[in-house]
């Protein structure tokens, strides 16, 4: 949904919102499918029969694609096609104009560069499923969205309320970062026990939260390894988190209009970074311009014996990122290639322009090694960038309040009233 909003501030476009009502009982279902009578609605006659299914029903594990099927069928016999990348996506052109269509069960949102054609896809819709037009898009996929004449702010305000006073921390003292620097998180194997089920229920909010607030990406990410066997220290460390958002509790992601549209990444990693196990952990993140669209923060499968090896594997995670991205603005009509990822350690860049395999080399999953043959492709191409400058920094370590509040003000997270 970011990348739709992202390109809908980039084209200076409003995008509307549409749901659809009872959508499942649209579906047909291909199986053969048989239910007993609702109780109270029996047939007396026929007591110890069963109905036979012709369309979906709420409930159902088909019901969902059956639907989907349904709504696929009739958007691609008035002209639309679908993405190829992601298959809820669906477009349609008209000369120098088209209409984008992102579906996901029963809510749509759609954006044009002509009036007339949304207009005409209310139609096109209306014709055959019963619908309420709900304007402009304000709240999709629990995101709130504010759209005004000068950007797009994507945020979750509401929700940051709700969980504040859902484990009663409303009150808590503010905190001006999300996790101290020091002391590092560790397993604690000798505190004091604390409610798992409380642990896991705090994590399971706060994972919902990283969508629109990547600044407690890494922080969350820290805290969620421990969920097996959680900790004094380690509810301490998401309570911390808590405190941070009550200082902090409207913060959104700011898409501004028509400013510049290209796609760009940072890489980065923490040699050795997991003292369970000596894992190394990776960070990136995404932009449009000045658009922040995707980050990640996620431990290494493998251990890593040089920071170089640690930041190679970084920047081919990354990729993975930028490519499915690349590909995925092709369904807008718009070709992004030699993306640049910018990468702050020297020696993984010479390894990627390097194809030569050496000694301190060639252990390292041949999988990984895919980001040379795009390198050679010149589908992207890595830059050095300083430390300091290295937006990725903030999805692998903790940080003083200074150097938090630069990276986050890098980000374009706004706050907001």
């Amino acid at each position: 949904m970011r990348i739709f909003l992202a390109y809908a501030s980039y084209k200076n476009l409003t995008v509307y919102q549409m749901d659809v009502k009872t959508a499942f009982l649209y579906g047909k279902v291909k199986e053969e499918i048989y239910v007993y009578q609702p109780p109270g609605f029996e047939d007396s006659q026929y007591p110890d029969h069963v109905y036979k299914l012709d369309k979906a029903l709420y409930g159902l594990h088909q019901a969902p694609r059956a639907w989907y099927a349904t709504l696929t069928d009739h958007l691609l016999a008035n002209g639309y096609t679908r993405g190829a990348i992601d298959q809820t996506l669906f477009v349609r052109k008209d000369k120098d104009d088209l209409i984008l269509v992102q579906i996901y069960v029963d809510d749509i949102i759609f954006v044009s560069t002509r009036s007339a054609l949304c207009k005409e896809f209310k139609g096109v819709i209306k014709k055959k499923f019963e619908m309420s037009a709900m304007g402009e898009m304000t709240f999709f996929l629990g995101l709130q969205v504010k759209q005004d004449p000068k950007g797009g702010l994507i945020h979750q305000g509401k929700y940051v309320t709700d969980i504040l006073t859902k484990f009663k921390t409303m009150d808590s003292k503010p905190a001006s970062t999300p996790m101290a620097a020091r002391p590092v998180l560790t397993s604690d194997l000798e505190g004091e026990d604390v409610d798992q089920h409380l642990y896991r229920s705090i994590i399971g909010s706060l994972m919902y939260l990283t969508a629109s607030r990547p600044n407690i990406m890494f922080s969350f990410c820290q805290s969620a390894r421990y969920q097996a066997n959680p900790m004094a220290s380690h509810l301490i460390a998401v309570k911390r988190i808590f405190r941070y958002l009550v200082g902090k509790p409207r913060l959104g992601l700011w898409y501004p209009k028509n400013y510049e549209f290209h796609l760009f990444a940072y890489s980065d990693s923490d040699f050795g970074g997991c003292n369970l196990d000596r894992k190394s952990t990776t960070g990136g993140c995404q932009y449009f311009g000045d658009r922040l669209v995707s980050w990640q923060c996620k431990k290494q499968t493998t251990v890593s014996t040089s920071t170089a090896e640690a930041e190679y594997v970084a920047a081919s995670s990354c990729y993975s990122q930028v490519i499915w991205i690349q590909q995925q603005l092709l369904d807008y009509g718009l070709n992004f290639l030699d993306s640049p990822i910018y990468c702050d350690n020297e020696a993984a860049l010479h390894i990627v322009k390097n194809p030569v395999q050496h000694s301190k080399t060639k252990h390292i999953d041949i999988r990984i090694h895919f980001i040379r043959d795009s390198f050679e492709r010149k589908l992207i191409h890595l830059e050095k960038v300083h430390t300091d400058d290295n937006l990725a920094d903030l999805f692998t370590k903790p940080f003083d309040t200074a150097r938090f509040h630069y990276l986050l003000a890098s980000l374009k997270l706004i706050s907001f009233n």
